[in-house]
């Protein structure tokens, strides 16, 4: 069986530093932070007291009142990126087969928001249940894809996946397969996630992961920095139709770069914490490496997933020194959680649109935030420190972990 080849003709973004994808992408080029101080709720008490929100964004502007009241904040990021991917993608959408195109969505925990606000007025209440009927509907992970699918009449593949962090590279890597199979002619692919609530901020805090430099929010997000001390949440979302390629081609679509490999591991450690060599980055890596069919000689760019934390940086450098050897000296390696704080799972795809960036305009965004340099890494790696650089991009590589040891890989080409 002969497989498929798998191109990117529309993008979507709603991320803390643009909120679209052209102003995502200028944002990263000009290396800007998107961390403040949280205006969603009051949190003064809390250890953490800032976050990469989303900014000057109303969903009525987008979606009536009423509509967007039946949707969680997660499923209402999700709806507006769709709506920019679907868009840019050109795609008439009654011209195509829409039982052969799908919808794939990764989130890492779903409608958090909402589950707290039924909990908080229920457990308020003299116990008699009084809940809201889309308490359900509007919490669990997989209604993303249902309300997109619902939207465009896509009846193809329809499912969300569940990995952590790495949630949208494997929604990724499930459509790059689906496609190249011959399930369908094309995918909406993506993630999202709004975690920026008290249960967010607080149960992050209670495991020690969350950066708690409130006096400088902005430069709290510091990845491979000697002072690094934590991760900065962030919410938002991304998405990416993928479709084959000669159905692209057939409807003179615009192609901004093809998927040729996806590469996933689990690390079988710990629940948080990375394997201290990072094993699973490793095995993850060189799997999709295989599935591209190209030797690790050929990738320019590595968007890490580089969180800012004391252990996970460390084992992912390791990793890519094991994986690259020599070569990773001449690549270009960046964390743009640096800029956008980590979108959970949204992280993925959003990072694998930074390499769309890079591939299409040859520039490599920067890690940002970098004062001092930690001993612990090789100095010799490239980590693209505080400022973008311009360089050939043929092939980039977007790697995302999530807790449970799950890694995710994907390998994006530019399209000649």
């Amino acid at each position: 069986m002969e497989l498929k080849r798998v191109v990117i003709t529309g993008i979507g973004a709603l991320t803390p530093i643009g909120n679209n994808a052209s102003d995502y992408f200028d944002s990263l080029k000009k290396g800007v932070s998107g961390a403040a101080k949280i205006t969603k709720f009051n949190a003064e008490k809390f250890k953490t007291q800032f976050a990469c929100e989303i900014k000057n964004f109303n969903i009525e502007d987008h979606l009536h009142r009423k509509e967007a009241r039946k949707l969680d904040v997660f499923s209402q990021y999700a709806v507006v990126t769709a709506d920019e991917a679907v868009l840019d993608s050109g795609m008439n959408l009654e011209e195509v087969d829409t039982t052969r195109i799908g919808v794939i969505w990764g989130a890492g925990i779903g409608g958090l928001k909402t589950l707290q606000d039924e909990c908080e007025n229920f457990f308020s209440g003299d116990g008699t249940p009084k809940f809201n009927p889309f308490f359900i509907p509007k919490m669990i992970a997989d209604i993303a894809a249902g309300h997109i699918s619902i939207k465009y009449g896509f009846m193809g593949p329809n499912f969300a996946t569940v990995s952590a962090c790495a949630s949208s590279t494997n929604a990724l890597i499930d459509a790059f397969n689906y496609i190249r199979l011959g399930k369908a002619n094309a995918i909406l692919a993506g993630g999202s996630e709004a975690a920026v609530t008290e249960t967010g901020v607080g149960g992050f805090n209670a495991m020690h992961a969350l950066s708690q430099s409130n006096e400088n929010p902005q430069t709290a997000s510091r990845p491979f920095d000697k002072n690094r001390n934590g991760f900065v949440l962030g919410e938002g979302s991304g998405a990416m139709m993928l479709e084959e390629y000669d159905h692209a081609i057939a409807r003179g679509a615009k192609i901004y770069a093809e998927v040729v490999g996806g590469g996933a591991s689990g690390d079988a450690h710990h629940i948080t914490a990375p394997h201290p060599e990072g094993l699973g980055a490793r095995n993850s890596m060189n799997e999709a490496l295989r599935e591209a069919n190209i030797k690790p000689s050929a990738i320019d760019y590595i968007n890490v997933h580089g969180t800012s934390t004391p252990l996970g940086d460390i084992a992912e450098s390791k990793a890519i020194q094991k994986v690259f050897g020599e070569h990773a000296y001449n690549l270009n390696i960046s964390s743009t959680k640096s800029m956008t704080g980590h979108l959970l799972g949204a992280a993925g795809v959003i990072e694998a649109l930074a390499c769309v960036l890079a591939v299409t305009e040859n520039i490599i965004p920067p890690t940002i935030n970098h004062t001092e340099v930690d001993p612990e890494l090789d100095e010799k790696l490239n980590f693209t420190f505080n400022k973008a650089q311009e360089k050939e991009v043929n092939y980039a590589l977007s790697n995302t972990f999530g807790f449970g040891g799950h890694n995710a890989t994907l390998i994006i080409k530019k399209h000649k």
